[in-house]
C-alpha cells in the first residue's frame, strides 16, 4: 500500500504534434511546457522515442532531457521510453549513464519494445521479436548499470568483457521503468528484472480492469527472482484536459482532437475511438473513462478510479501530453491540475483547513477579545487626557 498524500504528478510526452506546424517550434514549446510544469511543482516528465510517421518528433529523447535540464530546477526527466531493440545495449547504457551525470541524477530510464511498427520495419526488425529483444537488452543494460562485466553474443548484438566507465551519479541507482500495455508481458518483465512499472493507456477499460491483476503478476514473478515490487515506482498514464467548465474544455479540444484521433486510427494503428463514435470522439473518450475532459473534479475522479483499480495505490500519475488544444489552453490545464488536483490527493491543505476552522469556531470569543482590547485603549487614552498628560507621558502645557 502507498499513501495518496505521496502521489506524484507528471507528464508523458509521446510526442504527438500537428503536421501543419513548424517542427522547430513544436520542440521549443515542449521545452516551455516542461519549464512551466517545473514552476508548478510537477515531479516528472517522460519523453518518447520515434523515428517515422512525421508526428512524434523525438528521435533522441536524451537531447530533449538535457535541454530541459538546463531550463528547470527540480523536475525529473525520463526517456519514455527508449526502444531497446533499436540500440546496442552497451551504447545505450553508456549514453544513459553519461546523461545521469550531466543531469546530476535527475534523469530516468524507461524501457520498451518500440511502439510504431514502421520504426521496426525500417530497421528490418520483425514485430513479433520486439518484446523478446527488449527484455534481453534490458537485462544486459541493468547489469551494466550495476557495474557488472558482460560477455554475450546474440543474433543482433555482441558484447566482449563489456563494462561502463561511470557509476551512477552520487552512487544513486538510475530509476528504471518497464513499459506495459494491457497484457501481462510488461508486468512479468518488470518483476523478473526488478524495475518499476509504467502502465500505458492505463485509463482504457481493458487496462483498468487488468490493473490489479497485472500488479499481482509482477509481484509474483518478482518474488521468484528475488525482487520486491515497489508501488511508489508504478506510474499510471491517463488523458486529461481541464478548464473552468466542461463546456470550455470541450470547446478547447476542438482545435486538435480530430487530428489526434486520425493519427492513431490511420497511422499509429492504435485506434482510440470506435468507427461508430468517430462523429463525436470527445463523448466516447469521456463516457469510456479513457479521458478526463472537463473540470479538475473530472481529473480527480479519473485518478480515484485508477487508484481503486490498482488495489493498493501507485506512485505517480502521468498526463499524456496530446496537443488537443492551443498551447495557452494546454498550459492552463496543467496549471489547474497543480492548483486543484494536487491538493486533493497530497492533503496539502489539511492544516490550513484546521487552522481556518479553529479560528472560525472561536470567532465570537476572538471578536469580543478584540473589541475589549480596543475599548481598553480608548479608555486609557481618555484617562490620560483627563489627567493632563500627553501620549508620551509629558505634562500638557
Amino acid at each position: 500500500m502507498v499513501a495518496k498524500e505521496n502521489l506524484r504528478f507528471g507528464t508523458f510526452i509521446p510526442p504527438i504534434h500537428p503536421l501543419g506546424e513548424n517542427p522547430t517550434l513544436c520542440l521549443e514549446r515542449d521545452l516551455q511546457l516542461i519549464e512551466h510544469m517545473d514552476c508548478l511543482g510537477f515531479h516528472e516528465a517522460w519523453l518518447g522515442e520515434h523515428h517515422s510517421a512525421g508526428t512524434e518528433l523525438y528521435s533522441t529523447p536524451e537531447l530533449m532531457i538535457l535541454a530541459a535540464y538546463y531550463r528547470t530546477k527540480h523536475i525529473r526527466l525520463g526517456t519514455g521510453v527508449n526502444s531497446l531493440p533499436y540500440h546496442h545495449p552497451l551504447i545505450l547504457a553508456d549514453r544513459t549513464m553519461q546523461l545521469h551525470h550531466m543531469t546530476k541524477g535527475r534523469s530516468m530510464f524507461g524501457a520498451g519494445p518500440g511502439a510504431l511498427v514502421s520504426d521496426a520495419k525500417m530497421l528490418g526488425i520483425e514485430t513479433s521479436r520486439q518484446r523478446d529483444m527488449m527484455e534481453d537488452a534490458l537485462e544486459v543494460v541493468l547489469k551494466l548499470f550495476r557495474g557488472e562485466t558482460v560477455t554475450k553474443k546474440t543474433d543482433w548484438y555482441e558484447l566482449r568483457d563489456a563494462r561502463l566507465q561511470l557509476r551512477p551519479y552520487d552512487n544513486v541507482p538510475v530509476d528504471v521503468v518497464t513499459a506495459s500495455m494491457m497484457s501481462p508481458s510488461g508486468p512479468r518483465a518488470a518483476g523478473r528484472l526488478g524495475t518499476g512499472l509504467m502502465s500505458m493507456s492505463a485509463t482504457a477499460s481493458p487496462a483498468l480492469a487488468a490493473a490489479g491483476t497485472n500488479w499481482d503478476i509482477a509481484c509474483d514473478v518478482a518474488a521468484q527472482h528475488g525482487h520486491i515490487m515497489d508501488r511508489s515506482a508504478w506510474r499510471m498514464i491517463g488523458l486529461v484536459h481541464v478548464a473552468e467548465s466542461r463546456d470550455q474544455a470541450l470547446e478547447d479540444i476542438k482545435f486538435g482532437l480530430e487530428e489526434w484521433v486520425d493519427y492513431f486510427e490511420n497511422v499509429a494503428v492504435l485506434p482510440m475511438v470506435p468507427p461508430e463514435r468517430r462523429g463525436d470522439p470527445a463523448s466516447h473518450l469521456i463516457e469510456s473513462g479513457m479521458a478526463a475532459i472537463g473540470t479538475p473534479d473530472d481529473c480527480i475522479q479519473q485518478i480515484e478510479n485508477l487508484w481503486k483499480a490498482s488495489e493498493g495505490g501507485f506512485g505517480c500519475f502521468l498526463i499524456t501530453d496530446h496537443n488537443w488544444t492551443q498551447f495557452e489552453a494546454k498550459l492552463k490545464s496543467y496549471d489547474m491540475v497543480a492548483r486543484y488536483v494536487f491538493p486533493h490527493f497530497q492533503n496539502q491543505n489539511a492544516q490550513r483547513k484546521e487552522s481556518f476552522s479553529w479560528v472560525r469556531e472561536r470567532q465570537v470569543d476572538f471578536k469580543a477579545s478584540s473589541e475589549k482590547a480596543t475599548a481598553e485603549q480608548i479608555e486609557r487614552h481618555r484617562k490620560e487626557l483627563e489627567s493632563g498628560k500627553t501620549a508620551t507621558g509629558e505634562a500638557a502645557e
